[in-house]
């Protein structure tokens, strides 16, 4: 059985995480390979299921990677459906997640053209500084943190008058604990929680990914973390239905400690399996008993 991870053009060099997966596939006599999702040249006839791992440039080309998954969810098993990727490849999923009851990080939502009053906006809500990321977006691309001062606001209408010519954005409040205490992921496989990891940006940052040099750990989720994570997937499961093959929840304290949802990833999610080999196992053992 051949399946298909697929991958983007530009992915680093240093990225090695998904290596206990294709270990695990291995073992249980498994080809992969990592075709280049928006490659023409790709015969997807050749695989019996299609894995989303590491498609890390959608976010410039969004509606191509939506059209190109419900394309091969026509032709073979998509994980995760098509359904899934369409919803949560733009950030209005977390409104619905909001509604559904999650404590989803307080967002003013800014759209294409509007003309926004970010001073205003700042003083009603009582935030001192404040955070700006697209709708659309990953690995903090065009994202701005900027303090209520009138150096801050001016960069960040100047942000936000570029962006929103052609881009809806986020705007939230900005809280330190990500500096000192990160962010915190964990990491669901077929329905259950696997493993957590915290995700520290080097001193002065607050971006959590690898590529601006943050460090990751594996860590004990609290009963409060676990609870809220279960949550979050809970309230995406469908219905009598299997659970998501895999799922990422991610979360902040805020300024008064309490936990908030900052992102669900269901689509190409770092899995953080150099943490937790046995988590990549139970992925592999998950699709494969699915395909039958």
């Amino acid at each position: 059985m051949r399946i298909a991870l697929p991958t983007c053009s530009n992915l680093p060099d240093w990225e090695v995480d998904d290596g206990p997966l294709h270990a695990a596939f291995a073992d249980r006599g498994v080809d992969v390979e990592r075709p280049v999702w928006d490659d023409a040249r790709i015969d997807w006839s050749r695989y019996r299921a299609c894995l989303i791992r590491t498609t890390w440039d959608y976010q410039e080309k969004r509606q191509a990677f939506v059209a190109w998954a419900q394309r091969i969810a026509q032709m073979m098993p998509l994980f995760n459906p098509c359904t899934i990727v369409e919803w949560n490849t733009h950030k209005s999923y977390l409104r619905d997640l909001e509604q559904r009851g999650l404590p989803v990080t307080p967002t003013v939502w800014l759209n294409p053209g509007e003309l926004v009053d970010l001073s205003r906006i700042l003083s009603e809500r009582g935030w001192h500084r404040a955070f700006l990321k697209p709708a659309v977006g990953a690995t903090a691309r065009e994202t701005l943190r900027f303090e209520a001062t009138s150096a801050g606001l001016a960069d960040a209408e100047r942000h936000l008058h570029r962006m929103l010519q052609t881009e809806t954005m986020l705007l939230q409040p900005y809280w330190s604990s990500v500096e000192t205490g990160g962010e915190l992921s964990a990491i669901f496989v077929d329905g259950r929680l696997t493993h957590a990891v915290r995700k520290v940006p080097v001193p002065g940052d607050y971006r959590v990914q690898d590529d601006f040099g943050a460090s990751d750990e594996l860590i004990t989720l609290s009963d409060d973390e676990v609870a809220l994570a279960r949550r979050c997937m809970a309230a995406v499961e469908p219905n009598g239905h299997e659970p998501l093959l895999y799922g990422r929840v991610d979360f902040l304290c805020d300024d008064d400690g309490r936990l908030r949802l900052s992102e669900l990833e269901l689509v190409e999610p770092s899995l953080f399996f150099r943490h937790c080999p046995t988590a990549a196992d139970a992925l592999a053992e998950a699709l494969c008993r699915r395909l039958g």
